[in-house]
């Protein structure tokens, strides 16, 4: 599947990529292909209510350089992906927002947490091989000590996660909102 995964991936760059060139004076707008190939999108349109989850009350955009939210898609007959992330920054303490999603997530299942070091963005494409037809794995947590606080919930192949760590100099939080969906020959996205 990797494989498959690879030359798609180089193949519709390589049709996508000249356009995108000539769409840089609107580098807000998202960028869509459709083809007989597969289907992608690629924006700066992700946020709380597109993965599911709503926007911490209060809660702004982070402002920092090459800090843009990420919604991205390709759709092909071997394969799927979703991934959005947003990241966001509040003047309430990590708790406050770590109460507010865990009872928010748990509408998607069992919600993991955990503590680490540095928010890590665990994300990883599973190929179908490795497990029976419709059966997804469930998520695990490793590391579970540190200053940032990770809930995930849902399996590997469909999980939310956010990630919320103290702000600079113990001033508010900034916080991260991750969805990520994929599939191999079986399934939407």
């Amino acid at each position: 599947m990797f494989r498959d995964l690879t030359l798609a991936l180089a193949l519709l760059a390589a049709l996508t990529l000249p356009v995108f060139a000539q769409q840089s004076d609107s580098q807000d707008k998202p960028f869509d292909v459709r083809s007989s190939l597969g289907d992608m999108h690629v924006g700066k349109d992700a946020d709380a209510e597109k993965q599911g989850l709503p926007l911490y009350p209060g809660a702004r955009p982070k402002q920092e350089k090459d800090n843009d939210p990420l919604n991205f898609g390709i759709l092909t007959e071997s394969f799927g992906m979703k991934l959005m992330v947003a990241k966001y920054e509040s003047a309430d303490p990590p708790a406050k927002i770590v109460d507010f999603y865990r009872g928010k997530m748990k509408r998607f299942g069992k919600v993991l947490e955990w503590h680490s070091q540095k928010h890590r963005g665990d994300v990883a494409v599973h190929d179908d091989k490795d497990s029976k037809d419709g059966e997804d794995k469930d998520l695990k947590c490793d590391e579970n000590s540190g200053p940032v606080t990770e809930l995930k919930v849902g399996t590997e192949d469909n999980e939310h996660l956010v990630a919320i760590e103290p702000g600079e100099v113990g001033k508010g939080s900034t916080f991260a909102l991750v969805y990520v969906h994929t599939r191999g020959k079986r399934g939407d996205i």
